[in-house]
């Protein structure tokens, strides 16, 4: 049974790697739903966060290959129980919706949206949640003439404390060994 998971992927920081990691997916027809790529908490190392919706097993067979890849230092996977994730949407309204009434304001405050710049033709609001929040306030301005609108990526963070830092101590203490 499909559910959505998301993947992440610590590499070293090299000129083409997004596009390896990208064709794994495409040679297993696998659709990313999202994609964010960042430092991560140790120098040098960087991390993908991969949102997917497929089976465990096939996401299982990504891992593995994600892997093989040179540059990739290691890859997870997570349920979306077991992360602490976000996304950032801006939405880009006509500033007359907002000085019309006060029906956009209230829905600005109802979502606890925010309003970066207010301009002359434009004001630009955030809101910053799951994508099922962020796409709630897309529907209820939309009748409000949307002018513009733009969603990250997830950005994620595991629940629990052992992950990448201990696996890279780990690794550290096997190389010392073996010299």
């Amino acid at each position: 049974m499909k559910e959505e998971f998301t993947i992440s992927v610590f590499t070293e920081d090299k000129i083409g790697l997004l596009n390896r990691v990208s064709i794994i997916f495409t040679r297993r027809h696998i659709n990313i739903e999202s994609i964010t790529a960042s430092a991560s908490e140790v120098e040098g190392i960087h991390r993908y966060i991969i949102v997917v919706e497929e089976e465990e097993s096939l996401v299982i067979k990504v891992i593995q290959q994600l892997e093989k890849q040179v540059d990739v230092v290691k890859a997870f996977y997570h349920r979306n129980k077991n992360m602490v994730h976000q996304e950032i949407a801006l939405y880009k309204v006509p500033t007359s919706a907002l000085a019309s009434g006060e029906d956009v304001e209230e829905i600005i405050r109802s979502s606890n949206a925010r309003i970066l710049t207010v301009e002359a033709e434009f004001t630009v609001i955030e809101k910053t949640g799951h994508k099922t929040d962020t796409q709630a306030l897309y529907n209820k301005l939309e009748p409000y003439g949307l002018l513009g609108f733009v969603r990250s990526g997830r950005v994620a963070i595991p629940k629990h404390m052992k992950e990448f830092k201990e696996y890279m101590e780990e690794v550290e203490k096997a190389s010392t060994f073996y010299c």
